[in-house]
């Protein structure tokens, strides 16, 4: 078995975990881009809720981008390293909720993937892992705010870019999925694992402290300090 890649959670605050590999694995339902292990991040508020409001769009409408707040919110490097990958250039859509709204979004997806990587992840950037044989993608980045360059060093916690919904994404959130390569169409997902976070489970009121692992299905999570001997990558 491949042994699991930690790295940092790529956000402050707090953010809810979707299509956990802690669910299921391939956790977006297939091996493709590289995706086998990844998982989503929608930033909520101290309510743990992903936006403002909710009225008659939310069920029947698209909603503006801005309504979420996970939009805007910074993205942070989740581990030192070389950027190896950036692609900027493509459209924050128009978030979705209504399932009615779904329905021609849904019936784009063969499209998308038809049309590779940069229709489905958006705005993304790669990082080659310094300590580590491995490739960290973080994509649906909001359009112009991607901060760095092909060739950069970045180290973990360094502000590369702001969430946004670019490509494949009903909503404004964080896709991240380490890899083995730094070109999703030809790479295989690495399991992964985060360090040191808050977790509050979608069945309990309560948090736990965890030192590494993956957030469940459905949990809230945000990040701690991390302590200097722990930053390994």
């Amino acid at each position: 078995m491949t042994p699991e890649i930690v790295i940092s959670l790529p956000f402050e605050g707090r953010w809810l975990a979707r299509n956990s590999p802690a669910r299921r694995v391939p956790s977006h339902g297939t091996d493709l881009m590289g995706g086998r292990y990844a998982i989503d991040f929608i930033g909520v508020d101290h309510r743990h809720r992903v936006a403002e409001r909710r009225d008659w769009r939310t069920l029947l409408a698209t909603e503006p981008v801005e309504r979420f707040f996970a939009y805007g919110r910074p993205v942070l490097a989740p581990a030192d390293g070389v950027v190896v990958q950036v692609h900027q250039g493509e459209i924050d859509h128009v978030a979705r909720r209504s399932q009615l709204a779904l329905v021609p979004y849904a019936l784009g997806q063969a499209a998308r993937l038809r049309q590779g990587v940069t229709a489905l992840a958006g705005n993304h950037l790669v990082i080659a892992m310094r300590h580590e044989s491995a490739f960290v993608a973080l994509a649906h980045l909001r359009a112009g705010s991607v901060r760095v360059t092909v060739g950069e060093k970045v180290t973990a916690g360094q502000r590369v870019a702001d969430c946004g919904n670019s490509g494949n994404s009903t909503h404004p959130h964080v896709h991240v999925q380490v890899m083995d390569g730094p070109d999703a169409s030809a790479a295989q997902g690495v399991p992964m694992a985060f360090r040191r976070f808050r977790e509050w489970s979608r069945r309990a009121d309560h948090f736990q402290i965890r030192e590494s692992g993956l957030p469940e299905e459905g949990a809230v999570v945000e990040p701690l300090p991390i302590i200097a001997s722990d930053m390994g990558t």
